[in-house]
């Protein structure tokens, strides 16, 4: 897997959206679940016509996040941050850093995310919260690709945690992926799109230290031209106990998916039960 990686790098960019698209077909065609979850998930935030509408795209856009990943993990970092075409909203991110008090970066599963933390490195020094695979060969590509000049890896334990806290006292930034299911006992269930899913608080308790946040997407651009950074601030200021930030962050990242929802990964098993979570809101009724 790691050299067809490695081969798979070498296309360029459109060549590899062009499979990638097929790839997300094939998958939509051959797993029943994975196309109950998008459907249901879809329809939650869009209605059933409105998800139905871009359901092509985003099966295809799925696809592409998976085969675009051996040129933003393998190809050399000048060559990776040549496919960012415009940044918008660059003031937004550089004001964060500038008031000195530490930055927390949250982007969800929407475009292409695995780029943003390669470009956020090579201004400032980057710690970055990752789940490690249970493929030893993919752990090895992920941590090709993501160690690069000032980004470190966190790995999703009590380590981890401690070296973002750690990151964000030398007023550095942290990067996360919000709307990632947490292990049983790190999260509480929040609504999402108007549904209970287990919530990691981390991104909530981080928050707590007075770093500020910024919220950031890639979006992926048509014909495999590249992509387009979107830095925003919160529309409203996170504040509160841990689960009332944590539910400010869940309502801000449903605007974020809004802006583009046919890039999302609605085939994500967001709502998924894990074992030792306790019960849902809805369950207790």
């Amino acid at each position: 897997m790691i050299r067809l990686f490695r081969f798979l790098s070498r296309f360029p960019l459109c060549v590899l959206h062009v499979l990638g698209a097929v790839t997300g077909y094939l998958t939509w065609l051959a797993s029943p679940t994975y196309r109950r979850h998008l459907r249901e998930n879809s329809a939650l935030a869009l209605g059933a016509e409105g998800a139905r509408k871009i359901r092509s795209a985003v099966i295809s856009h799925t696809g592409k996040s998976t085969l675009e990943l051996p040129k933003i993990w393998l190809r050399p970092p000048d060559e990776v941050l040549s496919y960012i075409r415009r940044v918008e909203g660059a003031e937004v991110s550089d004001a964060a850093w500038r008031a000195g008090k530490g930055v927390i970066y949250l982007t969800p599963h929407l475009g292409c995310f695995e780029i943003i933390a390669q470009y956020l490195s090579q201004r400032m020094p980057l710690t970055v919260l990752y789940r490690p695979p249970r493929q030893a060969w993919l752990q090895t590509l992920m941590e090709t690709g993501r160690t690069r000049a000032q980004m470190s890896l966190a790995s999703a334990d009590l380590r981890g945690v401690r070296a973002l806290m750690k990151a964000l006292k030398r007023n550095e930034a942290v990067g996360l992926l919000p709307d990632q299911a947490p292990k049983a006992g790190e999260g509480r269930w929040i609504d999402f799109f108007g549904k209970p899913a287990y919530t990691m608080t981390l991104a909530a308790r981080l928050s707590e230290s007075g770093a500020n946040i910024v919220l950031v997407w890639a979006k992926r651009l048509p014909r495999g031209q590249g992509f387009e950074l979107h830095f925003q601030s919160p529309s409203r200021p996170i504040c509160g106990t841990t689960e009332e930030r944590a539910r400010e962050i869940n309502r801000e990242i449903e605007k974020l998916i809004l802006q583009c929802p046919e890039q999302y990964l609605w085939g994500y098993n967001r709502y998924k039960r894990s074992r030792g979570a306790g019960q849902r809101t809805e369950d207790r009724r």
